[in-house]
Protein backbone atom coordinates (compact mmCIF):
# COMPACT_ATOMS: atom_id res chain seq x y z
CA UNK A 1 0.00 0.00 0.00
CA UNK A 2 1.47 3.84 -0.71
CA UNK A 3 1.50 6.20 1.63
CA UNK A 4 0.12 9.75 0.82
CA UNK A 5 3.63 11.33 -0.16
CA UNK A 6 4.67 8.38 -2.28
CA UNK A 7 0.59 8.99 -4.29
CA UNK A 8 1.61 12.42 -4.35
CA UNK A 9 4.98 12.08 -5.68
CA UNK A 10 4.19 8.92 -8.17
CA UNK A 11 3.15 11.69 -10.88
CA UNK A 12 5.02 15.19 -10.58
CA UNK A 13 3.47 17.60 -13.39
CA UNK A 14 4.54 20.82 -13.22
CA UNK A 15 2.96 23.91 -15.85
CA UNK A 16 3.75 27.49 -15.98
CA UNK A 17 1.54 30.10 -18.57
CA UNK A 18 3.36 32.31 -18.95
CA UNK A 19 2.14 35.51 -20.32
CA UNK A 20 0.03 35.03 -24.17
CA UNK A 21 3.28 35.69 -26.13
CA UNK A 22 4.72 32.56 -24.49
CA UNK A 23 4.09 28.99 -24.76
CA UNK A 24 2.87 26.59 -21.90
CA UNK A 25 6.48 24.93 -20.52
CA UNK A 26 5.33 21.36 -19.47
CA UNK A 27 7.46 19.46 -16.77
CA UNK A 28 6.36 15.54 -16.32
CA UNK A 29 8.23 13.38 -13.95
CA UNK A 30 7.45 9.62 -13.16
CA UNK A 31 8.34 7.76 -10.10
CA UNK A 32 10.37 4.39 -10.83
CA UNK A 33 9.61 1.72 -9.22
CA UNK A 34 12.83 2.10 -6.92
CA UNK A 35 13.10 5.95 -6.28
CA UNK A 36 12.16 7.49 -3.01
CA UNK A 37 10.45 10.37 -3.31
CA UNK A 38 13.63 13.09 -2.75
CA UNK A 39 15.17 11.72 -5.38
CA UNK A 40 12.09 12.48 -7.44
CA UNK A 41 11.95 16.47 -6.17
CA UNK A 42 15.13 16.52 -6.94
CA UNK A 43 14.77 15.04 -10.36
CA UNK A 44 11.74 17.27 -10.71
CA UNK A 45 13.82 20.79 -9.88
CA UNK A 46 16.27 19.95 -12.15
CA UNK A 47 13.92 19.34 -14.78
CA UNK A 48 12.47 22.69 -14.29
CA UNK A 49 16.00 24.34 -13.80
CA UNK A 50 16.99 23.07 -17.25
CA UNK A 51 14.11 23.79 -19.19
CA UNK A 52 14.92 27.60 -18.82
CA UNK A 53 11.37 28.46 -17.42
CA UNK A 54 12.37 30.39 -13.80
CA UNK A 55 14.45 33.05 -15.53
CA UNK A 56 12.72 33.73 -18.29
CA UNK A 57 9.26 34.26 -15.47
CA UNK A 58 11.92 36.14 -13.79
CA UNK A 59 12.82 38.68 -16.48
CA UNK A 60 8.99 39.04 -17.07
CA UNK A 61 8.17 39.72 -13.03
CA UNK A 62 9.02 43.56 -12.84
CA UNK A 63 8.77 44.40 -16.63
CA UNK A 64 6.18 46.63 -17.43
CA UNK A 65 4.75 47.38 -20.41
CA UNK A 66 5.42 50.78 -22.23
CA UNK A 67 2.37 53.26 -21.82
CA UNK A 68 0.03 54.18 -24.82
CA UNK A 69 0.57 57.63 -26.51
CA UNK A 70 -2.93 58.54 -25.65
CA UNK A 71 -2.23 57.79 -21.39
CA UNK A 72 1.24 59.76 -22.19
CA UNK A 73 0.01 63.08 -23.66
CA UNK A 74 -3.22 62.87 -21.20
CA UNK A 75 -0.60 63.07 -18.34
CA UNK A 76 1.43 65.76 -20.20
CA UNK A 77 -1.84 67.20 -20.38
CA UNK A 78 -2.74 67.21 -17.27
CA UNK A 79 0.59 68.30 -15.54
CA UNK A 80 0.81 71.38 -17.89
CA UNK A 81 -2.86 72.60 -16.78
CA UNK A 82 -1.98 71.52 -12.93
CA UNK A 83 1.39 74.01 -13.22
CA UNK A 84 -0.61 76.76 -15.36
CA UNK A 85 -3.31 76.47 -12.47
CA UNK A 86 -0.49 76.83 -9.55
CA UNK A 87 1.46 79.34 -11.76
CA UNK A 88 -2.40 81.75 -11.89
CA UNK A 89 -3.04 81.15 -7.66
CA UNK A 90 1.35 82.17 -7.12
CA UNK A 91 0.15 85.46 -9.30
CA UNK A 92 -3.30 86.37 -7.35
CA UNK A 93 -0.84 85.50 -3.95
CA UNK A 94 -2.91 82.47 -3.16
CA UNK A 95 -0.44 80.21 -2.68
CA UNK A 96 2.20 79.89 0.09
CA UNK A 97 5.06 78.89 -0.29
CA UNK A 98 7.27 76.25 1.35
CA UNK A 99 10.42 76.82 3.39
CA UNK A 100 12.81 74.59 0.95
CA UNK A 101 14.70 72.55 3.06
CA UNK A 102 14.75 69.55 5.45
CA UNK A 103 11.28 68.20 5.85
Amino acid sequence: MKTSIERVCSLFIFMLELSPHMSNVNVEVKKNSNENSLSLIRRFQKRVQESGVLPRVRSLRYSDRPLSVLKTKRAKLKKLNNLAKYELAKRMGKVIERKKGRR
